[in-house]
């Protein structure tokens, strides 16, 4: 990260930053989809904080260019054309964010991390086959505009040129080297196939990387940036790791590196687990028992004939092997006989075209199943994972098996609805599954009609008879006909209706 004086916020988020990019190559288990998603409350709260102060220091930097002008003046147009510039990416990164975030039902006023672990939004609308959509394309050209924008307003000046230097690497968009060593597209690298919340913080550390750059530009405007160079005890020490959470019994691997990046660092010595290679301390330890482990240690450096110590701390997540799988009905917690049920199925960590799942009338491959429930009240899924050591693991669960729900009756689409007798006289009788995701045609096969001082009328059929538009035509203005006992049956569902719903008719 770029040096300056941080707040501990600002430190701690280029922390959870960098920390977020050796995570990427990692399976997803529930615990780090959690923890990508309190990363992301992490960025948004950064973000939040610096958009106030920055705003403060550039009203302490108008305050002194209007007072002091020169270049106090010069220094804040630039640093406005930086705000414009930094304010319009930040904006359209948000409505990236909306994107990702389509389909997605907070619950109890949170996102759910952990069922955020699919790619179909981005997916869809940036990809297509090896290279980018227009969406995709536009994402590029709004990277490339904010890039050429800050470099317009930064000019050649010395004092920037970090900073700007800082804002090409963050959002360089050349090809990427992935792991079998074949160059891939930017955004594909970043993005495609990754879980929405992992492709959520990335979204939200772009943003906090420009605000970031709008801070700093400011700060070396207000005359700062010389001061947060010269003294190593404004150095931040991070903690790098390969990922943060890890199986039982793996090496835990990562970096010590201090936060401006500067290869002319050199530290006089190094306290801590692991060892000194080109200014950076090179982790190598084995991961403890299940639960968070402590990274710790201290750099020293020389600095006007005096040795600075500077502490450093970090911690990581060991987390059990995999050994449950992660089933749930695609449109509700129960399934519905009767009719096809959707269910994706996945085991935390491997791939789907490695996990098998079997259960009586089930159906399906790769992560997506139909469900045809037969008899009984209860249904078994069995699940089994080929795990990356070649290890299989094991897990089922048993769903409930629920008829379909009673329809609701209806007279003329209303369930209470008013209008004249000779409407009644030409009003159905139906009967809907309110609330029901699933398709279901239900066609109602008798009713009985009550007209206020009439006997009642059972009719057969869906329409009123000659005796019950006789009934109807005795009926007063004012009174209330009631549709009661309507009995009803399922299109292409050997299944009868439970018992509808009453409905009823004001005659005006």
């Amino acid at each position: 990260m770029a040096g300056g004086k941080l707040t501990p916020r600002q430190k701690m988020i280029n922390l959870m930053y960098l920390v977020f990019i050796a995570m990427l190559a990692m399976n997803m288990s529930k615990e780090v989809l959690s923890a990508f998603g309190l990363m992301n409350e992490k960025f948004e709260g950064a973000n939040s904080s610096a958009k106030a102060t920055n705003e403060q220091m550039m009203m302490a930097l108008d305050t002194k260019a209007t007072e002091a002008k020169g270049e106090f003046a010069v220094a804040a147009a630039t640093a406005h054309k930086v705000e414009a510039a930094t304010k319009k990416f930040y904006s359209f990164v948000e409505t990236l964010k909306a994107e990702v975030l389509t389909g997605v039902e907070p619950e109890e006023g949170k996102l759910p991390y952990e069922a955020m672990d699919k790619a179909d939004n981005l997916d869809n609308s940036w990809f297509t086959g090896e290279g980018y959509t227009k969406r995709g394309n536009e994402v590029v050209a709004a990277i490339e505009t904010f890039k050429s924008e800050m470099k317009a307003a930064l000019g050649n000046e010395k004092k920037y040129a970090a900073i700007l230097n800082e804002v090409t690497k963050k959002f360089d968009l050349s090809d990427v080297a992935n792991k079998e060593g074949l160059k891939d597209k930017y955004l594909n690298y970043h993005f495609k196939g990754f879980p929405a919340i992992a492709s959520l913080a990335k979204l939200s550390a772009w943003q906090n990387d420009a605000k970031k750059a709008e801070s700093d530009v400011i700060s070396a405007a207000l005359g700062k940036a010389a001061v947060q160079a010269a003294s190593y005890s404004n150095y931040q020490a991070i903690v790098v790791l390969e990922k943060n959470a890890y199986f039982q019994g793996e090496t835990v691997k990562g970096k010590v590196v201090l936060g401006r990046y500067d290869e002319n660092t050199k530290p006089t010595s190094f306290q801590g687990p692991g060892r000194l290679e080109n200014g950076q301390a090179v982790i190598s330890l084995t991961a403890g028992s299940v639960g968070e482990q402590k990274i710790n240690g201290q750099f020293s450096f020389l600095e006007d004939g005096k040795n600075i110590p500077l502490k450093f701390e970090g911690s990581y997540v060991v987390v059990p092997r995999p050994n449950s799988a992660t089933i749930s009905a695609d449109k509700m917690n129960v399934v519905y006989r009767g009719v096809p049920n959707p269910m994706t199925i996945s085991f935390a960590g491997v791939a789907n075209n490695k996990v098998k799942a079997s259960a009586v009338g089930m159906s399906g491959t790769d992560g997506k199943y139909i469900l045809r429930p037969g008899s009984g009240s209860e249904v078994m899924i069995n699940v089994s994972a080929t795990l990356p050591d070649g290890k299989v693991v094991s897990d089922k669960k048993a769903f409930r098996i629920k008829g379909l729900p009673a329809p609701t009756g209806k007279i003329r689409g209303e369930v209470s609805a008013k209008g004249s007798k000779s409407n009644l006289e030409a009003c159905t009788i139906s009967a809907v599954m309110e609330d029901f995701d699933f398709p279901v045609t239900v066609n109602v096969t008798q009713f009985n009609v009550k007209v206020p001082g009439q006997p009642t009328i059972v009719v057969s059929g869906s329409k009123m008879d000659g005796r019950a538009r006789a009934a109807i035509q005795k009926a007063q203005r004012g009174d209330v006909v009631v549709i009661s006992e309507i009995k009803a049956n399922f299109s292409g569902i050997d299944q009868l209706a439970k018992r509808v719903s009453t409905c009823t008719y004001e005659v005006q």
